[in-house]
């Protein structure tokens, strides 16, 4: 496992992260769920992502019962809050500084942890002064319970704004969760170049576009059976922008790049993720162990530059560049 600094922080990362989102508590077994950590921790995986969000909770718990045991020192857990938990009371959503002093009690509780290593807020919150969420992040800090802070999904004007409140503050923003892939570069030309200034890395989720990338859909074919596409606990819900024919078709040129780089499909997705200098972690989820060995072989592997224009001649105009898309799909309201 390689390792990078997360920002212009001290602090060092596997740049192939666990993450649980759309697996543990949900979809996925808690054995199987366990397993899938034990394979990322003997696979080199010291940083792991989860949020208060995913399954309502219970991801948390079972991320939680999964590394029990193991020397907190060697491990960076990070978690999230903004979306609905709970019962979704009127306070239980947002970047208040309610929500966000409780979120962190019951993330740190249900992560069996004294701190989180990063605490990121999940989404803008349009209905929370920025300066009643940063305040609240930096009471967190100095509380001892989060070392350093992060967004996610934040367009490059949230995140300038957010880092020089912090900056006042006398805490440390370091970190950008966007989603981004060889299919969705949207961060690209606004929040890359402004968090270089700013000493922030991206931490990016979706690296192989919710398993489009593996090659594994083929155009004029139903998905396979028991695959994200079919499930309809949010999986189908979020990859479906990418289940196009033409899409899947430029996917499949693919294949011929990863044989020649010795890679399989999943590996060179996350490699090309991992080619950007300012992205330190790549964001893998499992529900089998075999995934996680198969992912983390990404790991180190650099690109050929003819390899990296193979792969832009082969997607072609099927790639978002939009940078608008990110203020396009984030919530403009708190979500009920």
């Amino acid at each position: 496992m390689d390792f990078r600094y997360l920002g212009n922080s001290g602090l060092k990362i596997s740049e192939i992260t666990y993450g649980n989102w759309l697996t543990h508590g949900s979809q996925v077994e808690n054995d199987a769920a366990t397993a899938c950590v034990r394979a990322a921790l003997d696979a080199g995986i010291s940083t792991f992502d989860t949020a208060d969000v995913y399954a309502n909770t219970k991801a948390e718990t079972v991320l939680g019962e999964a590394l029990k045991g193991e020397r907190r020192q060697d491990l960076e857990i990070f978690t999230k809050v903004y979306w609905p938990t709970g019962p979704g009371g009127k306070n239980d959503v947002g970047l208040s500084r309610k929500h966000i002093m409780e979120s962190i009690d019951g993330s740190l509780s249900r992560l069996q942890t004294d701190y989180v290593d990063l605490y990121q807020a999940h989404r803008y919150d349009t209905e929370t002064p920025l300066e009643e969420t940063m305040q609240a992040f930096a009471d967190v800090v100095r509380q001892g319970k989060a070392l350093y802070v992060g967004v996610s999904e934040w367009t490059a004007d949230q995140i300038r704004a957010g880092h020089a409140m912090a900056k006042d503050l006398g805490i440390q923003l370091i970190s950008s969760q966007p989603q981004y892939s060889m299919l969705w570069r949207v961060i690209e030309d606004e929040v890359v170049p402004t968090s270089e200034e700013l000493g922030i890395s991206q931490i990016v989720w979706s690296p192989i576009a919710q398993g489009v990338l593996t090659g594994k859909y083929k155009p004029g074919e139903a998905p396979p059976a028991g695959s994200r596409a079919t499930d309809e606990k949010g999986g189908a819900d979020m990859i479906k922008r990418f289940m196009d024919d033409t899409v899947l078709e430029r996917v499949q040129k693919l294949q011929p790049i990863a044989d020649e780089a010795g890679l399989s499909m999943a590996q060179l997705a996350i490699a090309w993720v991992l080619q950007n200098d300012n992205v330190a972690a790549a964001l893998v989820g499992a529900s089998r162990p075999e995934q996680v060995h198969d992912n983390v072989k990404a790991a180190g592997v650099r690109l050929e530059p003819s390899a990296m224009q193979a792969i832009d001649d082969a997607l072609g105009d099927v790639v978002e560049r939009d940078p608008g898309k990110t203020a396009e799909t984030a919530p403009q309201t708190r979500p009920v």
